[in-house]
């Protein structure tokens, strides 16, 4: 059965809930920290990352859509940020909550199911970064889940396939949204080169890596 987006009022419940989450992380970061390669993520390290994390708000309050998730448009969120510390990444981020929260509630379905599957994979991507796993079984992750289970692209039957694996949501969301290697997904016994297949063109890229 094809999944379905979760309501728009756990949509927002899930982005505040990761947003501080990702304030959390980034309280006791020191700059060596912000200089840590992304592995999920080769070509940013974690300040590159955390200026995507803080940018896409910041484009969404600005009305900056255009070219939206592009390379170009990340690239200029990453660029504009280039000479913020994390400490000042992390404040923007406090201080956006007085605008921004008035905002989400009327991004509309599915785009704001996206938005929060963006933000809660560069939360991910950040924690591996880090070394610091957790919220595994977040709303957040729910919300990403149901949104990348519901795209045309996938067949019924690659979408049952999926949901009857014994894994959780989390693993599932993390191959889906392009973090997991086929070697990694073929430990999961996921349809590793459907997801790939799947993949081929957009901006959810797997990785070339190997490991847990």
């Amino acid at each position: 059965m094809r999944a379905e987006l979760r309501p728009d009022d756990e949509v927002c419940l899930a982005y505040l809930q990761l947003r501080d989450r990702v304030i959390g992380l980034l309280a006791d970061l020191d700059q060596n920290d912000g200089e840590k390669l992304v592995p999920a993520c080769p070509a940013w390290n974690v300040r590159n990352l955390v200026s995507h994390i803080v940018g896409v708000p910041e484009d969404i309050l600005e009305s900056r859509m255009s070219g939206v998730t592009t390379e170009p448009w990340t690239q200029a969120q990453v660029d504009r940020h280039k000479s913020d510390s994390i400490a000042q990444l992390r404040e923007i981020l406090i201080n956006q909550k007085s605008k921004f929260d008035g905002v989400l509630p009327n991004i509309p379905s599915p785009g704001n199911s996206q938005f929060v599957m963006d933000a809660v994979t560069h939360e991910h991507d950040l924690r591996e970064a880090l070394g610091k796993p957790g919220a595994q079984d977040s709303l957040a992750v729910n919300v990403a889940y149901a949104w990348l289970l519901s795209h045309d692209q996938y067949s019924d039957e690659f979408i049952e396939q999926i949901q009857v694996l014994e894994i959780s949501e989390f693993q599932k969301m993390r191959a889906l949204s392009g973090r997991l290697s086929i070697e990694q997904m073929n430990a999961l016994a996921l349809p590793s080169l459907a997801i790939a297949n799947a993949l081929e063109g957009s901006i959810l890229k797997i990785p070339n890596r190997t490991g847990d």
